[in-house]
């Protein structure tokens, strides 16, 4: 399970984010692309935009119930 207060930086403010357990695995990107990005020079992904509609809502939910080490969040 992500902690809340473990994040990794660049998390944008709301109810996702990811936290430093990251592998960098590209699942997350792959799944939901609007809504994660990768920081290349540390190498992990983060939240670059908070879903807007339901459609990229349930592609972060779906992100996050497929991440590999559970380093997805969601405090909504």
């Amino acid at each position: 399970m992500a902690d809340n207060t473990d994040k990794v930086e660049g998390n944008v403010d709301g109810p996702f984010y990811v936290d430093t357990n990251c592998i960098d695995c590209d699942l997350c990107r792959q799944t939901a692309p609007d809504n994660f990005e990768r920081n290349e020079d540390e190498g992990y992904s983060y939240v670059c935009k908070q879903p807007e509609n339901e459609e990229e809502e349930q592609a972060c939910r779906d992100a996050m119930e497929e991440c590999p080490v559970e380093a997805i969040g969601d405090d909504g």
